[in-house]
């Protein structure tokens, strides 16, 4: 036996796990105990969450890449991608998930030389980093610090200057935002950096490709907008790429892109976005851009960061959820 036949054991184990609402199948190829538990607790919650859908799992398939590997004094250290694909069914409606998850494991060589998984790390948080904790001014000096807003004026996106009465007003093209999230749910669009933490971005870029108009200033903490690089400098308000801000400027916008909260996710339609508050302190560190209703009218999203297509909206599947998560669902108004 070999270290690659022990990740494709993992594989296989993870793969039928997800089918079985259970860590069980893992169990003969993980020695990491402390992972095998919050495997067992997701799981469970997802078992429940589809018992409450009643959504029954058909299949699941899992296909691997391996990005890299080295070999370590502990043992065979790999970056892998999985791309999965879970096959449901509600009532008599048919429902696939698609979602990539990058994971770095470490296989090791037991005394008695087989190879188990020793370790599992995850590589997507889902977590927004917190505003001040980045350097926009293209210096990566490691310190920590608020950016300064200051204003940059790019002429090419500014408005014609016509008063606020005259400027036509934009519909909202739902089918574009749907259309754009499922083209790149999965990839990057080079017209906009790529985040580290990329779901805000993601949402946005949806956003806009429906006709949501930028809102410019050229101030960072001021308006949603994009103006791509100056030079070595990426140029972007945090309401374009932060979550928590995001989620902010829809509801307190007056203009252009707006909407409102709604308390029933069923209200939502494609098009619109759901915010997620990971800790329940009123800060949110994750968006999502509803493309979808599953069979019970509930929504069906795509995001980045784990990039994801079509998944339940109330993520009790992810690493990041935890009990005390609350919800915003956002309804995108449609004149703007």
């Amino acid at each position: 036996m070999s270290w690659k036949t022990a990740l494709y054991n993992y594989v296989h184990g993870k793969n039928q796990a997800e089918l079985e609402g259970s860590s069980a199948p893992m169990e003969a190829h993980v020695s990491d105990s402390a992972y095998l538990r919050k495997q067992e607790t997701r799981l469970n919650r997802l078992k429940q969450n589809n018992l409450e859908r009643e959504a029954k799992p058909v299949r699941s398939e899992t296909k691997l890449r391996l990005t890299s590997m080295r070999d370590t004094a502990q043992g065979v250290l790999a970056d892998i991608q999985l791309r999965r694909a879970i096959h449901y069914r509600i009532g008599s409606v048919d429902h696939i998930e698609e979602r990539m998850e990058p994971e770095r494991i470490l296989i090791e060589e037991t005394p008695s030389g087989k190879w188990l998984v020793g370790r599992v790390e995850t590589l997507s948080a889902e977590r927004s980093l917190p505003v001040k904790q980045r350097a926009i001014d293209g210096e990566d000096s490691g310190v920590i610090r608020r950016v300064p807003s200051l204003p940059f004026i790019n002429h090419s996106i500014l408005q014609s200057g016509a008063p606020e009465s005259a400027v036509r007003k934009i519909m909202y093209n739902r089918e574009k935002v749907v259309e754009y999230a499922e083209t790149w749910w999965n990839s990057y669009n080079p017209k906009y950096e790529r985040f580290e933490v990329d779901c805000t971005n993601f949402v946005s870029q949806c956003l806009f490709a429906g006709g949501a108009p930028m809102d410019y200033t050229g101030k960072r903490d001021l308006g949603w907008w994009y103006a791509g690089k100056q030079g070595s400098h990426e140029l972007w308000s945090f309401s374009w790429a932060v979550a928590n801000s995001l989620q902010s400027y829809i509801s307190h916008s007056r203009r252009g892109l707006r909407g409102h909260a709604v308390q029933d996710p069923r209200e939502l339609q494609p098009g619109d976005t759901i915010s997620y508050d990971w800790d329940g302190d009123g800060r949110f560190q994750h968006n999502v851009i509803v493309t979808a209703k599953d069979a019970n009218g509930m929504p069906l999203v795509n995001a980045h960061t784990y990039n994801c297509r079509q998944r339940y909206w109330a993520y009790k599947d992810s690493p990041a959820y935890t009990e005390r998560t609350k919800y915003i669902f956002v309804r995108v108004i449609d004149e703007m």
